[in-house]
């Protein structure tokens, strides 16, 4: 051990917040698996593409939809790999669309002025203002501070953070990196400071903050950038989503569901003893107010993002009354926070992830290639068959969809792509049987942020996993659990509350 990190260690801090910032957790090497593909991945990626598109023949598609199908293939083993970044593979899935006559370079090209894109901008500016004037970290303190005085009531405390933070930030890994300092002082009161000693408590509390940091975006249709892909997938077939319908559809889902989530975790998955629940070190609650001290009297940024942001909430959740464009009503508030006047943000502060609106971008033109060539018609109506789709009933058919999709994020790194990749066979499905596509669609968009099994699964997933917490297996176990538990409250939910809300047929 060198003398500088004895240093360090010597004048670590359990429960000082600044001790467990991103830059400060220790970094995992890569796999053997992930060098390999970086070395290797592009040539397999070649090779994939001219077999699937040129030497291979599937006596099922033409030859458009044989090219159209390569370039899905491909895309989708690079996204997986990682052997590139993921908005690189979607910059090259655009030029493959156009080298190959798929689609012309204008429509291409086009994705990135979608409207769900600059819906994403706008979100994220909103977003930025939150941090910026630290009143996110404000109500997450205070929060805690009040109502995290034993271990039920933390878990429950950071159970309503994560719904409340779903609202304003759109962003998974604004929210865990907003979030971990947190739960990590918290671990060390409770028996596994810093990131070499872990304990039941510190997984329980780790994993079910991953697993509402994912599942509460499932409560807002701006909770996350897939959700604004699904709802646009789904109007673009004429199945119009709301802001307000979806809010009621999902809060008592998710609400219900992190409380279930809690009590089978602490109870059986990673079970808690009464002596787990004892604090075992002293002055955790003292840091927690000192970090909350810090940030002073509220300040007049923070009252004027308040507002601003409350008021574009207010006009979101009455949408289905006025009928204004989302994305108009989010630029509005994105300008406003931007005007010089109003001194609250400039195009500095702001924190806009660009290649997260190219990646997406790249999986619109993917949208548009599939939809000009008519692959994925063909290939849901050859899935229905297999699976006697046609014979099934609503609840086994929702069922079904649902199941697929929630365990396809188990191999999936992008919940972008999986919704891109789903949302389509799920309205051709809808289509196909003469259903209303939101009977369908509805269940499905709620799977979407299901995604918190395995740290490649979504970038939440990867950051907490550097906290040393919890292992692989760890991870898994508890997923798998939870990935069960969610999908059986759904389709409770599809049975009872969506068709009362008018939406699904449900049990009767």
């Amino acid at each position: 051990m060198t003398t500088n990190t004895k240093a360090a260690q010597d004048h670590f801090d359990p429960l000082d917040m600044n001790s467990y910032s991103l830059n400060k957790l220790p970094k995992r090497p890569p796999t053997k698996v992930s060098q390999f593909f970086q070395v290797w991945g592009l040539p397999i990626a070649a090779i994939l593409f001219v077999l699937l598109g040129y030497v291979f023949q599937f006596p099922i598609l033409n030859a458009k939809q044989q090219v159209m199908f390569a370039l899905f293939a491909t895309a989708l083993f690079l996204w997986i790999s990682e052997t590139v970044p993921n908005y690189v593979t979607s910059m090259l899935l655009i030029c493959g669309l156009i080298l190959t006559g798929t689609l012309k370079a204008k429509a291409a090209m086009a994705n990135l002025g979608d409207p769900t894109i600059w819906l994403n901008v706008s979100a994220f500016i909103m977003a930025s203002a939150m941090v910026k004037t630290d009143l996110v970290k404000r109500v997450a303190l205070a929060l805690i501070i009040k109502f995290g005085r034993n271990a039920g009531s933390i878990f429950l405390t950071f159970l309503a953070i994560n719904i409340i933070l779903a609202a304003f930030v759109n962003a998974t890994a604004a929210k865990a990196a907003l979030m971990m300092p947190l739960f990590m002082v918290v671990s060390a009161v409770y028996g596994a400071p810093g990131t070499d000693t872990t304990n039941n408590f510190a997984r329980n509390l780790v994993l079910h903050n991953l697993l509402m940091i994912n599942a509460s975006c499932n409560t807002f249709m701006t909770g996350s950038g897939a959700n604004l892909l699904g709802a646009a997938i789904l109007a673009g077939a004429g199945a119009t989503v709301y802001y307000f319908d979806w809010f009621m559809a999902g809060f008592p889902l998710v609400l219900g569901f992190g409380i279930l989530s809690y009590v089978i975790g602490v109870k059986f998955v990673f079970r808690l003893t009464e002596e787990d629940k004892q604090p075992k070190l002293e002055g955790g609650r003292e840091a927690l107010v000192r970090a909350y001290n810090e940030l002073g009297a509220i300040k007049l940024n923070e009252v004027k993002a308040a507002i601003v942001f409350l008021i574009v909430l207010a006009v979101w959740a009455t949408d289905k009354l006025h009928g204004l464009n989302s994305t108009v009503v989010a630029m509005l508030g994105a300008i406003v926070m931007l005007l010089p006047q109003f001194k609250l943000l400039n195009w500095n502060d702001v924190d806009v992830p660009w290649h997260l609106m190219l990646f997406s971008a790249g999986a619109y033109a993917l949208g548009g290639g599939l939809n000009a060539t008519k692959l994925m018609n063909v290939l849901t109506t050859h899935l229905m068959d297999a699976l006697g789709m046609h014979t099934m009933s609503y609840m086994t058919l929702v069922g079904t969809l649902t199941a697929i999709f929630i365990a396809s994020h188990f191999i999936f790194q992008s919940k972008n792509m999986r919704t891109l990749i789903f949302m389509p066979i799920v309205i051709g499905v809808a289509q196909t049987l003469k259903m209303d596509v939101m009977t369908l669609g509805l269940p499905i968009l709620l799977c979407i942020n299901c995604c918190w099994s395995l740290p490649f699964n979504a970038k939440p997933n990867a950051m907490l996993y550097g906290t040393n917490k919890y292992t692989m297996g760890e991870s898994f176990k508890y997923g798998l659990t939870m990935s069960v538990l969610y999908w059986a409250m759904l389709m409770v939910c599809v049975g009872t509350y969506f068709s009362w809300l008018g939406v699904c047929p449900g049990f009767f």
